[in-house]
């Protein structure tokens, strides 16, 4: 009843072992076996996907492109608190050598914090924005944050990887990750206020999410974007501005979005740790945006895309004069 290292090694590769000796507690007997070992090969291959989607939001950042943490938009911002937070916790689990505590705040942070809710969110401003916009400009320089401070914080655990990650951007003799100090984050990036307000927009937005799930499962709607929801929520006014004062819609990932103070109708979705917020589903009006997909009563103001939103027509006419047409 063994497992070799040597097998494993074979059949997964020497990371996922390392992998499982990180999230192990050996203060406790260690167990190894199938069950645990696919549990791993699944933890590395979500971080592995997170890595691979940050390199390539990367391609081909420009110095100019980089935006100071003061000028850019409250999402960034958020990200970069959790960053600075993360990172306390990182520099104190190596201290003492707990790696399970390290594999637990990097993982949920990369799954929970970036890839479900952070990429979710921006990946339209990265793919149709215009190249120039401070939102996408602010995603990218968040994203070389992100990359710096993964990359070095999971070098010691995931040896193998986090240097083929690094030299997929610096590659180049004498280049690798093990040559670098971990990266630390500047105190500027420790902002509670907004970080108590973003916890209390995504507490919001899991009833959204939910319900919006819930239609998709009765193949109501394909798409959350078909989707333009009302939230009725039954909150104190410094909350309800908060949520009026960002770009919900955006933040849902619906075309559109109304929210209004009260508790709402009876028939509304609910989430049984949520009771005051309530949401009540109804599909988006407009036609789809052939570029972002988004429902839009505004498409083909622009004469010269007829079949695109203003903002996505926008993007195209910078992106001719850059390359002199609009890329495939």
């Amino acid at each position: 009843n063994i497992v070799t290292p040597q097998d494993v090694i074979k059949q997964s590769g020497a990371d996922i072992l390392r992998l499982w000796v990180a999230s192990a507690d050996y203060a406790e007997d260690l167990r190894l076996g199938k069950e645990i070992l696919k549990t791993n090969v699944e933890a590395y291959r979500k971080l592995r996907n997170t890595m691979r989607y940050i390199l390539g939001a990367l391609e081909g950042l420009k110095d100019w492109e980089h935006v100071h943490h003061k000028d850019m938009p409250e999402l960034e911002r958020y990200i970069l608190h959790r960053l600075h937070e993360v990172d306390a916790q990182v520099q104190a689990a190596y201290e003492v050598f707990d790696y399970k505590r390290l594999f637990a705040v990097l993982s949920n942070f990369m799954t929970q914090d970036l890839s479900a809710f952070y990429f979710d969110i921006r990946k339209d401003a990265l793919y149709c924005d215009p190249w120039s916009s401070n939102k996408r400009r602010s995603c990218r320089s968040v994203l070389e944050q992100l990359f710096h401070c993964l990359t070095t914080w999971w070098a010691p655990i995931l040896t193998f990887t986090m240097e083929e990650v690094w030299l997929s951007r610096f590659g180049g003799e004498g280049s690798s990750v093990h040559l670098m100090q971990f990266a630390k984050t500047p105190d500027e990036w420790n902002q509670p206020e907004i970080a108590a307000k973003w916890e209390m927009i995504r507490n919001v937005r899991r009833a959204v999410t939910g319900a919006l799930e819930l239609e998709r499962a009765e193949k109501l709607i394909g798409s959350s974007l078909e989707a333009a929801p009302t939230v009725y929520v039954d909150l104190d006014a410094k909350d309800v501005a908060a949520l009026k004062g960002c770009d919900f819609a955006e933040v849902c990932i619906t075309s559109d979005i109304a929210i209004e103070v009260g508790h709402g109708p009876e028939s509304a979705f609910r989430l049984e740790d949520l009771k005051n917020v309530a949401v009540v589903s109804a599909k988006a009006e407009g036609q789809k945006c052939a570029r972002s997909w988004k429902i839009s009563k505004d498409i083909g103001k622009d004469a010269e895309f007829p079949d695109i939103t203003p903002r996505d027509a926008e993007a195209v006419h910078e992106s001719q004069k850059r390359f002199g047409k609009y890329p495939a």
